[in-house]
């Protein structure tokens, strides 16, 4: 009787042996495969936090320039500062060339200059502020471009 006790008690130990380690090696998996989604979960918060963070540099930039650039508008639009050329050859005395001014906030260097037209004035800013505007849509083109492709 012995022998019969043994045959069918090694074979439900074996069993409970085996069913123990199946069921402590899951959970040595499950506790990995956790540990990896932190992990990753982690990581994606830096990266959306470095994202955010360039972006609203980006954002203080562009702000900053559009401030810039408006307030040079209405320096050119009151006649405060007017654009103008630089002649290719100096003109002759009684001409319409204007020398340039000697003040410390003067923004041209040397030469004779001619005062443009302000209608003239305020073409050129609407067509270089569309130029403006056109790059600016070209660069986010270029990005969803990129992030498409990725």
């Amino acid at each position: 009787m012995k022998s019969l006790g043994l045959r069918v008690v090694v074979p439900i130990v074996l069993l409970a042996l085996l069913i123990g380690l199946a069921l402590g090696g899951l959970g040595a998996w499950k506790w990995q495969a956790n540990s990896y989604d932190k992990q990753l979960a982690k990581q994606g918060e830096y990266f959306q936090r470095e994202r955010n963070e360039a972006s609203v540099a980006v954002l203080d930039w562009q702000r900053d320039e559009q401030t810039k650039r408006r307030a040079l508008e209405d320096r050119l639009a009151t006649a405060d500062l007017r654009l103008s050329v630089l002649l290719a050859a100096p003109t002759k005395s009684g001409s319409s060339g204007v020398r340039e001014a000697s003040g410390s906030s003067s923004l041209v260097h040397g030469g004779t200059r001619a005062e443009l037209d302000p209608a003239h004035a305020q073409r050129i800013l609407g067509i270089t502020g569309d130029g403006d505007q056109g790059l600016i849509a070209l660069s986010a083109c270029q990005a969803y471009v990129r992030e498409v492709t990725r």
